[in-house]
């Protein structure tokens, strides 16, 4: 089996650089191109809101139920913990009995997080 080393030099980094130097060019060109070309007259009607072509009536700032937050957060939560179960299982068979236990740790963290969640009601809609 043949050796391969990783030197790198920084003329390797260069296209990287390039490639920062267009992404932000674009960026601040954008911006500034869409400041000078864009629209300049400023109207109560223009400055109005716009939501579905009915008028606003009272403050668009009202409370609303934090339950929308939580079933939020609680789906983030379980999407990134799976999205932790997909490198354990493309390597399943290397790992063997030991990354088989460490995913039953893990998975039995997220059941118990999940049933206190329950418990407390954050899944209820009220």
């Amino acid at each position: 089996m043949e050796s391969v080393t990783f030197d790198s030099t920084p003329v390797d980094y260069i296209p990287i650089l390039i490639q920062l130097g267009v992404a932000v060019a674009f960026g601040v060109l954008t911006i500034i191109g869409t400041h000078l070309i864009g629209p300049k007259v400023r109207t109560e009607n223009k400055l109005g809101a716009f939501e579905s072509g009915v008028e606003v009536i009272g403050n668009a700032r009202q409370p609303f139920s934090v339950k929308y937050f939580m079933a939020a957060i609680l789906f983030v939560v379980f999407d990134v913990e799976v999205i932790f179960m997909y490198p354990w299982a493309v390597n399943f068979r290397e790992m063997g009995v030991d990354g088989l236990w460490k995913m039953g740790i893990f998975l039995s963290i997220v059941v118990l997080g999940l049933v206190y969640e329950v418990k407390r009601g954050a899944l209820d809609w009220d």
